[in-house]
């Protein structure tokens, strides 16, 4: 019971997230990367702590994943920021 309910408040934030960034004015766009970048960085700095504090191997091994998946977002919204801001330029 407690996953079915997890499902659904994972489908009505990803249905409300989409209707809110689909809302944004293009002009806000590259501002918006920028403050989801940064939030990027602190899932970064909290899979590094909990990594470092995990005792099993596999939590070691998940904790690498994470770091991994969140080092590639990161490094991927800084590139789409930067084609955003090219645009801009004469």
């Amino acid at each position: 019971m407690k996953e079915v309910f997890l499902v659904i408040i994972f489908v009505v934030a990803s249905l409300l997230g989409y209707k809110v960034i689909k809302e944004v004015p293009s002009l806000l766009h590259t501002p918006l990367m920028s403050g989801t970048n940064a939030i990027s960085g602190v899932t970064i700095l909290g899979s590094l702590v909990s990594t470092a504090y995990a005792v099993s191997s596999g939590s070691q091994f998940l904790g690498f994943i994470a770091i991994v998946l969140a080092t590639i977002n990161l490094v991927g919204g800084f590139v789409v920021t930067d084609r955003m801001l090219k645009m801009f330029k004469s």
